[in-house]
């Protein structure tokens, strides 16, 4: 007899803390792991004899801050130059070291110095997920389906991918995390009819909003906003600043000088964050925290909330990004899902209501399991699982950002725009070469939302040779986006006319954005849409100016002006077009005013000819 094969798992790998279900017997389960708990520390330590994964790495973290890593998703899919890798370097006692322009965690394991690429760390979390459901299940399981946050770059997406890859899975698909969220609501709640949801989801390092639409079974994504660099940690570390300032004042000592004492700190401000979200005021007392000194002090639920405020702020704008971009009105929600630990603080709740016109949240699905459990539930279906509980349900996603590939002169062609419904493919014509006789063409591929590719990000490039040699424009090639369910894309350039085709599947070769960058794209496409406007308006005008001038010297050129126009006249139009093109090689870069005078002033002398070549006079 064949041997039982284990069902598909669902995993939420969360910033601070992890999860992992299995859907079966018509039901979702939240595993517990080996210490009892359902959900489990991102937390992986390193020791003279040991690795240790989990509460076990989380209970010795202040014995050993250096060799002890945490939130390493953070660092996934991105530079070692982005400005949060930077920032949150500063208030990590683990050593984050630049390893080919990408971000490594150096830690000393067994007497020896280790550097390790943040999706191998975050494969070791995995590893033990997938252990705990095979402790459950008696099984061993391969397969799963793993959360990401919705705005997470390809470059992130696809190192989600590799850390399972890594630990052993086989991934099934990455899902977003709301999305998964909705999912979990709406078949606990078991919902009927068409309902509008929009899901809040503020976890330890990431924040996600997401609306979607649900009609009988079909789980539809209309838009999706957030922040990858925003959720409890930056919480933590606010109060941790302000506790070491306290002990400063107090005591005239730096404790941040000290690894394992600022460790301690951070582990007594977590639980005191937590601790506000039920009551007003929490005591902190930690014994012999800094050269022998005890400290005592009591934080109230109003300074904390001093303190963060303007991080509980930020968290508003994608809520209004996301319900612009769904075209929907704020009184068309109907239901409001809160998701991840820090929406539990009781702050952040009050903020969002108030920005919703005093709308319930819903806060009747545990906000540290229901993304797992609604990756659990995608598991079932994408192995095959026919329950009838979930055989008509439909997940339709999106993609975060814009995609598309870059013109000569710097501008974004937007080939899939953000919000688009995925998996999703799209094949754009008239692309052509810019000079003449060009046999090749390199393409590059970026995501954003800016007009020019400077301010998006580099996603990969490739290059179509085999273009036969003819005049500019002449060449059409057809470009195609085709992006997978996971998110993940295939990009491939066609020349018409022979054929010939090169693609690239944009693989995890590049760090991602930085918050800064990401705001730039999104929040800040409109107070440089005017700037945007004017560059491309002048790309334009120079455009415009170039292709008469090439146009009216071929039209000297060509063999039927011998006999409309006088030698002197042809060469009165091909200096005048010479002088142009000479005069733009020369100023690149020139004012839109500019190329429109040289484009009024050549039409002036070149027009008669042209007039008289093609009127037969």
């Amino acid at each position: 007899m064949a041997s039982r094969k284990a069902p598909a798992i669902g995993i939420d790998l969360g910033t601070t803390y992890s999860c992992v279900g299995v859907f079966q017997n018509g039901k979702v389960e939240i595993i517990a792991n080996d210490q009892g708990n359902r959900i489990t520390p991102s937390c992986v330590a390193f020791t003279d004899t040991e690795r240790l994964v989990g509460e076990a790495a989380k209970n010795q973290v202040v014995m050993n801050p250096k060799n002890t890593i945490f939130a390493a998703k953070r660092l996934m899919g991105r530079r070692f130059t982005d400005h949060s890798v930077q920032a949150d370097m500063k208030h990590w006692p683990f050593e984050v070291i630049d390893r080919g322009g990408r971000p490594a965690l150096q830690v000393e394991y067994k007497g020896e110095t280790k550097n390790l690429a943040p999706e191998e760390v975050s494969s070791m979390v995995l590893t033990k997920m997938k252990e705990t459901a095979e402790a459950y299940l008696g099984l061993k399981v391969t397969d799963a389906v793993i959360t990401v946050p919705a705005y997470f770059t390809d470059a992130q997406r696809q190192a989600t991918k590799h850390a399972g890859e890594i630990s052993g899975l086989h991934v099934l698909r990455i899902i977003n995390e709301p999305t998964a969220a909705a999912l979990a609501y709406g078949l606990d709640k078991k919902l009927q009819g068409k309902q509008q949801i929009l899901i809040f989801d503020l976890g330890g390092g990431t924040f996600d909003v997401s609306i979607l639409l649900v009609n009988d079974g079909v789980f539809e994504v209309k838009s999706t906003a957030g922040d990858t660099h925003l959720g409890g940690e930056d919480f933590d570390n606010q109060l941790v600043n302000y506790l070491a300032e306290e002990f400063k004042r107090k005591h005239k000592k730096n404790l941040t000088n000290s690894l394992r004492a600022t460790q301690r700190l951070r582990t007594a401000a977590e639980l005191a964050k937590r601790t506000l979200s039920g009551i007003s005021q929490s005591s902190i007392e930690t014994d012999s925290l800094f050269e022998g000194v005890d400290f005592r002090t009591t934080i109230s639920r109003a300074r904390f909330e001093q303190l963060c405020y303007d991080l509980f702020r930020k968290c508003l704008e994608p809520v209004k990004s996301a319900i612009t971009d769904a075209k929907i009105d704020k009184k068309d929600i109907d239901t409001v899902v809160l998701v991840g630990g820090s929406t539990r603080i009781p702050k952040i709740q009050k903020l969002l209501q108030e920005y919703l016109d005093g709308k319930d949240l819903n806060m009747s699905i545990n906000p540290d399991e229901a993304v797992a459990y609604g990756a659990a539930v995608q598991a079932a279906i994408l192995s095959g699982d026919h329950s009838k509980e979930i055989q008509n349900v439909i997940l339709v996603d999106v993609i975060p950002l814009s995609l598309g590939i870059e013109l000569f002169g710097g501008e974004m062609s937007t080939i899939i725009e953000r919000n688009t419904t995925i998996p999703a493919k799209v094949s754009r014509f008239g692309y052509t070469t810019p000079l003449d006789n060009v046999t090749f063409l390199e393409f590059s591929v970026y995501e954003g939302e800016r007009a020019f590719t400077q301010y998006n990000n580099l996603l990969g490039e490739f290059i179509l040779y085999g273009i036969p040699a003819a005049p500019r424009g002449v060449p059409q090639i057809e470009v195609t986006f085709d992006i997978d369910a996971n998110g993940i894309m295939n990009v491939t350039a066609k020349d018409q006319n022979t054929g010939n085709s090169s693609n690239i599947t944009i693989a995890h070769n590049r760090g991602s954005l930085s918050k800064e960058e990401i705001e730039r794209m999104i929040n800040d496409a409109e107070k440089f849409k005017a700037e945007d406007d004017l560059k491309r308006k002048r790309n334009e005008a120079r455009n415009q100016l170039e292709d008469y001038a090439f146009s009216v010297k071929s039209a000297a050129n060509n063999p039927l002006a011998k006999w409309k126009l006088t030698v002197a006249e042809r060469q009165t139009v091909v200096e005048a077009a010479d002088r142009i093109l000479k005069w733009l090689d020369l100023n690149y870069v020139s004012s839109y005013e500019e190329f429109t005078y040289h484009l009024k002033e050549l039409h002036k002398t070149c027009s008669p000819f042209m007039i008289k070549l093609w009127s037969g006079q």
